[in-house]
């Protein structure tokens, strides 16, 4: 897995950067696919300097697999619930893909299994 972090308006600490890699690492077993052809990209960092309500941060990603792409965001109050909350929205995106693709599959095979009891 490629994973590219990118950082807007803060400094890239090897704290964030190991929190970063250990959420992204957990999307593994979600994606299926050989890791070495993934590609992650994420940006994380504060949205603006001057917020009345205080800092907003943002941490959005893009993962290329086989052909797909997902892309998420998450804006928080918080650098590291922003990473938190753009896992999970990555892992329900990788879930409703597998899902979507399944569906497909088995819809083809209930046509197939209609046009074989057809011709009998």
């Amino acid at each position: 897995m490629n994973i590219n972090i990118k950082s807007t308006n803060i400094i890239l600490t090897p704290a964030i950067k190991d929190y970063v890699e250990k959420k992204v690492l957990s999307l593994e077993k979600f994606i299926h696919d050989d890791t070495k052809n993934v590609r992650v990209e994420i940006e994380v960092g504060k949205i603006s300097n001057h917020h009345k309500s205080g800092d907003i941060f943002r941490a959005e990603a893009h993962l290329f697999f086989k052909g797909n792409e997902i892309y998420v965001v998450a804006e928080k109050d918080d650098l590291y619930s922003s990473i938190d909350e753009m896992r999970m929205k990555a892992e329900r995106e990788c879930i409703s893909l597998k899902d979507k693709k399944f569906s497909l599959l088995k819809r083809g095979s209930a046509r197939i299994k209609k046009m074989i009891h057809r011709w009998r």
